[in-house]
């Protein structure tokens, strides 16, 4: 199984319960850099893999494939971590080597541990007091959207349809004995609650 790991934003005292847990129980451990490796030292050695910050996709693309195929190989039968500084699920390096993973090797497991990103340090870190709707963006165009306490999910979906919204993922009560996540619209439910969320995507 190979798990992407959220080290947080740098702050040893940041790790989660959970990263750390996963860490010491590992049968390897993988990070894209030295701040990263410095994170995971107090619980196991972690060996650099390279990924050059390119724009030559011939280049890039025979990196993630070569990568791939060593985490591949050491995780059919073992737990292999794979740790990054931030969440491995927002603008993250983990993003690219699952893409790569899911079309190479399909049988292989992958689950991600959630860390504090660069959004959330950035409130904590400036102040910033954010209680109504906002966007991040790289630059790039935007393909997602989130849209919290979805108690009407249907109309949601139907609004975010009108926008060239055409995936969507319900979430309820996330990592509670309660959680709940539903892929495609017509398995969503008409009503969510407070802790629910849709996640759209514009699929081609």
């Amino acid at each position: 199984m190979l798990i992407g790991v959220g080290l947080g934003p740098g702050d040893p005292e940041l790790l989660t319960l959970k990263a750390v847990e996963a860490l010491k129980n590992s049968y390897k451990v993988y990070v894209p850099g030295r701040m990263a490796a410095e994170l995971v030292a107090p619980y196991a050695e972690a060996e650099i893999l390279d990924f050059p910050m390119l724009t030559d996709y011939d280049v890039l693309n025979a990196v993630w494939k070569k990568n791939a195929d060593k985490l591949a190989e050491e995780s059919k039968n073992n737990l292999v971590v794979f740790g990054l500084i931030g969440d491995p699920n927002f603008f993250s390096t983990f993003t690219h080597l699952k893409r790569v993973m899911n079309k190479f090797y399909p049988d292989v497991e992958m689950a991600t541990i959630p860390g504090i990103s660069s959004i959330t340090s950035f409130a904590a870190q400036t102040g910033a007091e954010v209680d109504s709707s906002f966007e991040v963006s790289d630059g790039s165009q935007s393909k997602y959207k989130i849209r919290l306490k979805a108690t009407k999910p249907h109309e949601i979906m139907e609004s975010f349809e009108k926008e060239g919204f055409n995936k969507f993922t319900f979430a309820e009560r996330l990592f509670s004995p309660n959680q709940v996540i539903i892929e495609g619209k017509e398995n969503i439910p008409e009503k969510g609650n407070y802790f629910s969320i849709i996640f759209a995507e514009k699929e081609e």
